[in-house]
């Protein structure tokens, strides 16, 4: 398994416009470094994936790796926030609401991403100031 000592990984959609643009919001706000990146689409994320069996992932969520456990959907997401610096922190209160309604709006933006935000050929390719944050 990658090692990911002290740090959690976020997996996410490569080629998803969406997503890369959530990947750079992230690496602004995690003063901390806390986070490191891998396409859902890579060898490293395949590799983290197949000590979970039993947890069905595709390409159109978000996927948490953090102290040997995954987390996906709005949990993800919301776990996620609230390791950022400033009031993005704030939003993890929404974890409050049921897990069924939070992931059905989840999936009605992952649903229609590539729609509205586009896509690209292939996956995102990480720009030399910020390749230490991605595994692979």
């Amino acid at each position: 398994m990658v090692d990911t000592a002290g740090k959690a990984v976020i997996l996410f959609d490569g080629v998803c416009n969406l997503c890369t643009t959530s990947v750079h919001f992230i690496i602004r706000h995690d003063k901390s470094s806390y986070f490191l990146f891998a396409s859902l689409q890579s060898d490293a994320a395949k590799e983290i994936l197949l000590h979970f069996p039993s947890k069905k992932i595709k390409l159109d969520t978000i996927v948490l790796f953090e102290d040997g456990t995954i987390y996906d959907k709005s949990t993800a997401a919301l776990r996620i926030a609230k390791k950022l610096n400033g009031g993005y922190k704030l939003l993890y209160f929404l974890i409050i609401i049921p897990q069924f309604i939070r992931d059905f709006g989840y999936l009605f933006i992952a649903k229609n991403r590539y729609k509205w935000f586009g896509k690209k050929k292939k996956c995102m390719i990480p720009s030399p100031e910020i390749s230490a944050k991605f595994i692979d």
